[in-house]
């Protein structure tokens, strides 16, 4: 029996908030009725950017910004519903991210953690909808990597009944789900690959005083540095095997500025276009080696977006038809928030939300915490 399901989404780049309300099938089929997006207020961002690194009195800091990321994202359910027409009770339940700030899936004692900002019963009380949240933390309970979420839904959205699909997401990290043929025994592979639109939106910001560079058009304009981007790719991440995952507490302004500090002197604009190198370069690399037979890689995520990304993944991949996911029926900024949608109806119908094959886990788990509204 379909249901109505919202999804909710802010991701490693910091930009938002984006939210869809979906029908969900009885075979997990999702079709998005409607979307909304909303920027986090400028104090939130910050805060929220900040809390990503060791601060002063984070914990109070910390549970502070939780009521604010429930808050914006209540307002996010509220134009959700009023562009339906709908009361919450006509919605089953709603899945929330919240704000990654720490995800360190290998720890001394073997279980790492995670942390997303949510206050998720706040969250119930605004919307007046169940909600479920802390999506990662039973995956790393059973030894996985708590990440990506998103490869399961991939492949019930994207899978292919006679051929491997390649689906590639350009958030503020970047991670790529490598579907197999329906009915096939391969398993399916999903791992973050590296730096998506983090390293891009921060120099942006840092140098031009803009949140992201538009269509990539200033990265297009300068020209990439060799001896930079040797050093850049030098990163021990990038040939790690997965299960993998990663975020800022790798990929943040200390691990770039380390690396510039070699090369002093470089223009702004050719440090913009080695880091679009950088991130599409190490996507290619990842394609090639763990999806040797896919014909299609479908970009999602707003980097599906910037056109100088799109066209240096399609120069390294010449084989393969490069496209957004907009070809497949879902535009490039509401699949993870769809992905968060399909996720609390398989919380609600008991069923995993995880592949040991993704994650690493002992296996497969049901994933989030159910809070009533």
């Amino acid at each position: 029996m379909a249901e109505r399901l919202i999804g909710l989404m802010s991701g490693t780049s910091l930009d938002g908030v984006d939210g869809v309300l979906a029908l969900v099938e009885g075979d997990g089929r999702l079709t998005v009725h409607h979307h909304a997006s909303r920027p986090f207020e400028p104090a939130l961002r910050a805060e929220l950017l900040a809390l990503n690194t060791p601060g002063p009195d984070e914990l109070h800091r910390a549970a502070l910004a939780a009521n604010g990321v429930a808050r914006a994202y209540a307002q996010v359910v509220h134009q959700l519903l009023q562009d339906a027409g709908l009361g919450p009770g006509a919605v089953a339940a709603l899945g929330a991210h919240g704000q990654t700030v720490r995800h360190q899936p290998l720890a001394v004692d073997g279980v790492g953690y995670t942390v997303q900002l949510l206050n998720a019963p706040l969250l119930a009380e605004l919307a007046g909808i169940p909600v479920v949240a802390d999506l990662r933390s039973r995956d790393l309970a059973a030894g996985g990597q708590g990440a990506p979420l998103v490869p399961p839904f991939h492949r019930a959205q994207f899978g292919q009944p006679d051929a491997t699909l390649a689906v590639l997401n350009l958030g503020g990290i970047s991670n790529l789900s490598v579907l197999p043929p329906d009915g096939s025994p391969a398993a399916v592979l999903g791992f973050d690959c590296g730096p998506g639109n983090a390293l891009l939106d921060l120099w942006c910001q840092r140098h031009r005083g803009q949140p992201y560079d538009a269509d990539g058009a200033w990265a297009a304009g300068g020209r990439v540095q060799a001896p930079l981007l040797a050093a850049l790719r030098a990163e021990p991440y990038f040939v790690l095997p997965p299960p993998k995952s990663t975020g800022r507490d790798l990929f943040h302004a200390g691990w770039l500025d380390r690396h510039l500090a070699g090369f002093p002197g470089l223009a702004p604009a050719d440090v913009q276009a080695t880091l679009a190198a950088l991130t599409a370069g190490v996507c290619v690399d990842d394609v090639r080696r763990h999806a040797p037979g896919a014909a299609r890689l479908v970009v999602c995520g707003g980097g599906a977006l910037n056109g100088d990304l799109m066209r240096r993944l399609q120069a390294g991949l010449p084989a393969l038809r490069v496209e957004s996911s907009a070809a497949l029926g879902l535009p490039p900024q509401q699949v993870e928030a769809a992905a968060f949608a399909w996720l609390a109806w398989r919380r609600l119908q008991g069923l995993p939300g995880s592949l040991a094959s993704v994650t690493g886990a002992r296996g497969e788990r049901v994933l989030g915490a159910l809070h009533a509204a």
